[in-house]
Formats: structure tokens, C-alpha cells, sequence
């Protein structure tokens, strides 16, 4: 089952079940105002839900073309958005951890930060950034949208807790990141709005590419039409899903639709851009910078400016966005 946030007016949108080709959608109003709601009341909702996604992908049931451009995030404002390290090849890439205990613990027990969630943008929604000279950088990832989960849960309580999984682009402002990090507070202005997907999925949607706690398909990340990368979710993920959510608990209950972040997507290999079309790449530009930095002595790839195409899918073995597409501009702030 596919499900979607289209814009009505409202801070958080109409759900809609969406084919699973993405052609196609109708409104799931009558069991469920919004996505939240529908999580509020899975145990319910999902039977009802699901008969209305068995009639749509049947064609028994009249439905409307679904455009994801029309699309908010799916949960358009959440009660938490957390993102863990799941992929240490990232950290390494992209942080100076020598001599810290971050750098003896990371591969012991994952790192979180509590990200913003009030406002999480669109798939076509514009990656606004508020000044010239921020440095813009992305980050695709995957996410979990969870039910509730106890303090302190078991692996079987963490994987029973997951209800729908998509994919985000957890924008980073790079020129930010070491003050606020220096302030001891962890991030807060170097992460703008995060970007998600226009498609939620249930595992059961993913078959064979939902296994080990993971999501094994690769993630392409274009930039103005060139490959940055397609690293693979299920490959070099130190921390599984399960384990995330177990890390994420430890200290407190977490509630019905909270987000959970598995990290920038990083798989562990030597290319450095351009990267070819079979080639696997980074999730992010730092990383790529970074190995650029250590082959040439010098980083190559440029950072994000106004009026970049970000594109970032999931890829099933069909050659299809399984949730689709994020789409975005990147747009300086402007002011009347």
C-alpha cells in the first residue's frame, strides 16, 4: 500500500492512497483525514485503507491522476523527526571525529540529532536557502515513519513499530555545520526544512528489497541531469532499522508518527565524479569533495547554488521511483 499528502488548504493535507505505479489516486478522507490521524488509529485504519488500495490497483473504484508536484510530504508536520548514523563510511567522510569519544563510540551504538519537523517540505517543494554563500548540500536518506514504541524496546517491539517507510533529503547548510556543532548544542541553523518523498510505502509494498531491517534498493541522486551517485541503502549499513529504533528509545517512549532518519546513504568504494553511469557515487557532495581531496588534493565537485535541480529516487529493479521522485530547486529566500 501507497499512500500520499495532497494540498487542500489545511496544515496537513488530504490523504490519498496511491496506486502503486504512482499513476493513480483517491481520497482516503472517509477513513482518515490525514496521514497523522491514520496513524493515530493504524490498528483500525490500515484493514480499510488497504481495501480502498486493493480497489484502486484494480481499477474497481473511481480515482483521479496523482501529481506528485500537488503533493506535500506525507506527514507535513510531525511530532519528531529524529536521524541516526547508520552508515559509517558517511562519518568518516565527512567528520573529524579523531581523538573524540564519538570516534571510539560510533561503531558501538549510533548517533541521533533531533531534527526539526513543524515544517517539512514537499518533494517539489523549492530548497529554499535564506543568503548567498550558506553552502547548500544534500542528503538523501531513507526514513521510517514509526508507531508507537516503548522505552527501552526489544528488536521484535522496534521492527513491529514500523508502519511506513520513503525516502528524505535532509538538506545541509555546510558553512553552518561547524558552529553550530562548536556550541556544543548539535545542529540547529545549519538544517532547513528536510524534503521528503511524495510517497510512503508499507514494507509489505517493497517484497525482496525489505530484508535484514533494511532497504536494499540503490538511491539515485542527480544533480542538473549528472549522476552524483546511486549508492545501494542495504549496502554498508552498519546500523539496521531495527537497531535505530532500539538506539533511538533507550531514554524515552517514542509516538505514532514519529520519523526516523538511517543516515546519508554511503557506500564504501574509491570513485570520485564524474561517476559513470553503472558506478555507485555518494548521497552527498561533502563526501564526494572528500575523496576528491584525498586523490587530486583538492575538492572538485562544487557545492549547491541558486537555481541547481536536486533529483532523488529510489530505484526498484524495474528502473521506477518506488516512492517516487524529490524534486527541487534550489532558491535563494526572497522578501517584499
Amino acid at each position: 500500500m501507497k499512500l500520499g499528502t495532497l494540498r487542500n488548504g489545511r496544515p496537513d493535507g488530504q490523504l490519498v492512497v496511491v496506486s502503486t505505479d504512482l499513476a493513480r489516486c483517491v481520497s482516503a478522507g472517509r477513513i482518515a483525514p490525514n496521514l497523522q490521524a491514520a496513524l493515530d488509529q493504524w490498528d483500525s485504519v490500515r484493514p480499510a485503507l488497504e481495501e480502498l488500495s486493493g480497489a484502486l490497483n484494480g481499477g474497481r473504484i473511481g480515482s483521479q491522476p496523482f501529481d506528485p508536484a500537488l503533493a506535500m510530504a506525507p506527514l507535513p508536520r510531525a511530532y519528531q523527526f529524529i536521524d541516526g548514523a547508520g552508515y559509517l563510511s558517511h562519518l568518516e567522510r565527512v567528520r573529524t571525529l579523531q581523538g573524540s569519544l564519538d570516534a571510539e563510540l560510533q561503531s558501538q551504538r549510533p548517533l541521533f540529532y533531533q531534527g526539526a519537523s513543524d515544517h517539512l517540505a514537499g518533494a517539489h517543494d523549492p530548497m529554499v536557502v535564506p543568503e548567498d554563500g550558506l553552502v547548500p548540500d544534500l542528503e538523501a536518506e531513507v526514513a521510517l515513519v514509526l508507531g508507537p514504541v516503548p522505552m527501552r524496546p526489544t528488536r521484535a517491539e522496534a521492527v513491529a513499530a514500523i508502519r511506513l517507510i520513503t525516502i528524505c533529503n535532509d538538506v545541509s547548510l555546510r558553512k553552518l555545520v561547524a558552529g553550530d556543532l562548536q556550541q556544543g548544542f548539535g545542529f540547529f541553523h545549519a538544517k532547513p526544512a528536510t524534503s521528503f518523498a511524495p510517497v510512503v510505502a508499507t514494507l509489505d509494498e517493497l517484497g525482496s528489497a525489505w530484508r535484514d531491517d533494511k532497504l536494499h534498493l540503490p538511491v539515485r541522486v542527480l544533480i542538473n541531469g549528472m549522476l552524483l551517485g546511486q549508492p545501494d541503502a542495504g549496502v554498508d549499513m552498519h546500523f539496521d532499522f531495527a537497531e535505530l529504533i532500539m538506539g533511538a528509545a533507550q531514554t524515552r517512549a517514542l509516538g505514532a508518527g514519529t520519523i526516523l532518519g538511517g543516515g546519508t546513504i554511503s557506500n564504501r568504494h574509491h570513485e570520485t565524479p564524474p561517476i559513470r553511469r553503472e558506478g555507485i557515487g555518494f548521497a552527498c557532495i561533502a563526501e564526494a569533495r572528500t575523496v576528491e581531496k584525498l586523490k587530486y588534493g583538492r575538492a572538485r565537485t562544487p557545492f549547491l547554488k541558486p537555481g541547481d535541480r536536486v533529483v532523488i529516487a529510489a530505484i526498484d529493479a524495474n528502473e521506477r521511483p518506488s516512492f517516487g521522485a524529490i524534486d527541487q530547486v534550489v532558491t535563494l529566500l526572497t522578501k517584499s
